[in-house]
């Protein structure tokens, strides 16, 4: 689960990056626009898998190699 967490993570990193640099919004572009339900449901995935990683932070040795 913490993998997937933050492999969509790093999805929505990217996605923002191309959205701050560019003004280009891939899932947009991929899914029918910002508006559509398919965009809407990406965006929802990533942003639950984002509040899932907060608890990394909370998490002694995560991925440190500890157990």
């Amino acid at each position: 689960m913490d993998t997937i967490a933050l492999i969509l993570s790093i999805i929505g990193c990217l996605n923002w990056g191309l959205v701050g640099i560019f003004q280009f919004d891939l899932v947009a572009w991929l899914f029918g626009g910002q508006g559509s339900l398919f965009s809407r449901l990406v965006y929802t995935i990533v942003g639950l898998a984002g509040l899932w990683c907060i608890s990394f932070l909370f998490r002694k040795n995560a991925f440190l190699g500890g157990e």
